[in-house]
């Protein structure tokens, strides 16, 4: 058996999710998807944050962050879990096109990569500072760790999350009351020693913005989150209410987690600072050894708790990472190469990569890096959100039904595709100064902007004849056979492909190099004097419905 035919390994990668398969309960679901609150890379980041803006400035960022992040991420969460489809099929049908999306799959994939290296660098420093192992040699142990823990991928890591989530909370629970009952807690945590002399300055609105776009980089999460959204049950009668709670604060509900981690976090760097320097307080195994030997009085138990700590919450998060970034790797070349070796195998790549960037030192740059990518994943997530909510719903430029098959879209719709890169395209001139320091520092925001406005302009200038390429018209069914592999899917998953002489699922239709889209009489643009297929007849789409 391949690695694309196991189904533990492979979770209805690429595809739609059935029912059948969608055997956890809402409560499993959100345990997974609630890993990000887990992740040490909060505490290192709100520590880099205080110690260069001050605390005033960097909370004040954060609520920003998640103002702006909350809204979006709350339509996307609900599509995904009501579509049962990953980011990727959500942006293929949200404006972007069959191969428009590949991009967006590259940008996603990059996302969970960064993360993937920054946590897995601080993973490692808790391996050295445990063992002495040198930190090159840790950065090998802590990746190799990680493929064994994400190749059965849901079936693993719900029990794992699951099992492991009492002994971190009693962990963190610790370490937060030490740190609390402190003397002088409340004030060393919002002027710590070792803020830095600009950090001292007092509010100032670049300092707030500076700080929030780089947080905006977090309404990429949502992709994260996603993974696993998809796989969330049919909301049962009479528990509609306990299903929306699940997938809002297993989705956008990570905004609001982010604010409470900063509390907790700059808490605890208070607390240390008064112990450690500002090189040691943000990294989390010498901030954690710092709080536990106030509670233990002994700095080997204090080191061995931090490192149990540190090591049991990157692999949480880790795990996350690690899955989502197979699974974007996944959507990437299968389009490009037109073959899928199963989502377990892009495991090793996503694994190898992070390897790089930790060996590069990742770490040191994480602030520059976050900064940098905000413009181009905000940009993709607003023209997704613009085109489900403006084009879909309120506008009716588009076919509220979401329509992810290579057999039924055209290459690349200008109207979310060709909205990214121009808002992708601007902020960056904006990031490297051509505008001014102000803009510089404001970027992300200018990609927000520009990618919630285009997307409507150009679906009214391009009356909406991109979105759908043709239509299939399936034999009666919930379940229909592939022509090409002999496997049954839900009638959600199948097109007709006149190439086979038969149904398709939309996994051989992806892989499919031969046909050279023969289903299609243009597969690039639209024929000259076409109408929009879809938007007269579709019904509108309960599952673009936010609440």
């Amino acid at each position: 058996m391949g690695l694309a035919d196991n189904p533990e390994m492979e979770d209805y990668s690429l595809r739609y999710t059935p029912a059948a398969f969608r055997k956890w309960s809402p409560w499993m679901v959100f345990l997974s998807c609630l890993v990000g609150i887990s992740a040490m890379a909060g505490y290192a980041l709100d520590a880099a944050f205080v110690d260069a803006f001050g605390f005033a400035n960097a909370l004040t960022g954060f609520l920003v962050a998640a103002a702006v992040t909350l809204p979006l991420t709350l339509v996307i969460a609900f599509a995904i879990a009501r579509g049962h489809v990953d980011i990727d099929l959500l942006t293929r049908g949200s404006g972007f096109g069959y191969l428009g999306s590949t991009l967006t799959s590259l940008v996603y994939a990059t996302y969970t990569l960064i993360f993937l290296a920054y946590e897995g660098a601080i993973m490692a420093q808790a391996v050295t500072a445990l063992t002495g192992l040198d930190i090159h040699l840790s950065y090998v142990v802590v990746s190799a760790v990680m493929i064994p823990l994400t190749l059965y991928g849901m079936t693993f890591s719900a029990k794992f999350q699951a099992w492991t989530w009492p002994v971190w909370i009693a962990l963190i629970g610790l370490a937060l009351g030490t740190a609390a009952t402190a003397p002088d807690a409340g004030h060393n945590m919002v002027h710590p020693a070792t803020v830095s002399p600009s950090g001292l300055a007092g509010m100032t609105v670049l300092a707030v913005f500076t700080i929030a776009a780089a947080q905006l980089s977090l309404a990429t999460q949502v992709g994260e989150q996603g993974d696993y959204l998809r796989l969330m049950p049919d909301p049962e009668p009479g528990r509609r209410g306990r299903w929306r709670l699940a997938v809002i604060m297993g989705g956008p509900g990570f905004a609001l987690f982010a604010v409470g981690i900063f509390f907790a976090s700059t808490l605890l760097v208070g607390y240390a600072s008064t112990k450690i320097g500002a090189d040691h307080v943000g990294v989390p195994v010498d901030l954690f050894t710092a709080v536990y030997e106030r509670l233990t009085g002994n700095h080997t138990v204090a080191l061995v708790l931090a490192g149990v700590l540190v090591l049991l919450s990157q692999i949480k998060i880790n795990i996350m990472n690690t899955y989502s970034g197979s699974l974007s790797w996944s959507n990437f070349f299968s389009r490009l190469l037109h073959r899928h070796p199963g989502r377990a195998a892009w495991v090793f790549l996503q694994v190898g990569l992070s390897l790089v960037l930790m060996e590069i030192d990742i770490f040191s740059h994480i602030v520059e890096v976050l900064a940098w990518y905000s413009n181009v994943g905000v940009a993709w997530i607003a023209a997704m959100v613009s085109d489900l909510v403006i084009n879909k719903k309120w506008l009716k430029l588009a076919p509220p039904e979401l329509v992810f098959h290579r057999a039924h879209l055209y290459h690349v719709n200008p109207v979310g595709f060709g909205s990214m890169i121009v808002a992708g395209a601007v902020s960056m001139v904006a990031y490297y100064g051509a505008f001014g320091p102000t803009a510089a520092a404001l970027s992300p925001f200018i990609a927000l902007g520009v990618a919630v406005v285009l997307p409507p302009v150009v679906a009214a200038a391009t009356r909406g004849r991109w979105y759908v390429a043709r239509e299939s018209v399936l034999p009666a069914g919930d379940e229909l056979p592939c022509s090409v592999c002999a496997g049954s899917y839900d009638r959600a998953d199948m097109a007709t492909c006149p190439f086979h002489g038969g149904t398709i699922c939309s996994l051989c239709c992806s892989t499919e190099a031969a046909c050279r889209d023969a289903c299609k009489p243009s597969a690039w643009r639209p024929p000259k004097g076409s109408v929009p297929l879809g938007m007269p007849k579709f019904a509108p789409d309960k599952e673009l419905e936010v609440a």
